[in-house]
């Protein structure tokens, strides 16, 4: 797999019916080795060694509802109250991160309400705070690290 903008993390990997797998610690379970997984694991392991975010708190590849229609998201963290701090889009790193992988993310949080937005695809991060007040999302350095 593609090296990643990301700090260097140990992985479980197995192999079976000529698929790669990788262990995903949050979910518990082996998961296809796809790309798109690939920067997903990358980005979960991120959020809990350098960030700070309990494993407790993080949960992946979860079904919401928008406008109707079933949709996926692939990273949340939850505040220890449970309201959602921050929701994370991951891409394969050969997909560019456009306005629609944005907007993508702000339709997800029209139903999460999450303080943060994360969009990666592996190689290109871009961090941002919202603003419900003026309707918007406000572009930042980095996201804040774990704070009780």
């Amino acid at each position: 797999m593609q090296r990643l903008n990301f700090p260097t993390y140990s992985f479980r990997f197995k192999n079976s019916e000529n698929k790669a797998s990788i262990f995903d610690v949050i979910r518990k379970k082996f998961v296809v080795l796809q790309p798109e997984e690939w920067v997903r694991q990358h980005c979960v392991h991120y959020l809990m060694e350098e960030k700070q975010y309990p494993k407790s708190l993080i949960n992946v590849e979860k079904e919401l509802i928008v406008n109707g229609l079933k949709k996926r998201y692939d990273i949340v963290v939850f505040n220890p109250d449970g309201s959602i701090f921050l929701v994370v889009e991951c891409k394969a790193p050969k997909v560019n991160i456009t306005q629609d992988t944005f907007d993508q993310i702000a339709r997800y949080n029209l139903t999460l309400n999450a303080s943060y937005l994360m969009v990666t695809n592996g190689l290109n991060h871009y961090y941002c705070q919202m603003d419900f007040d003026n309707e918007r999302y406000n572009f930042l350095r980095d996201i804040p690290e774990y704070s009780k």
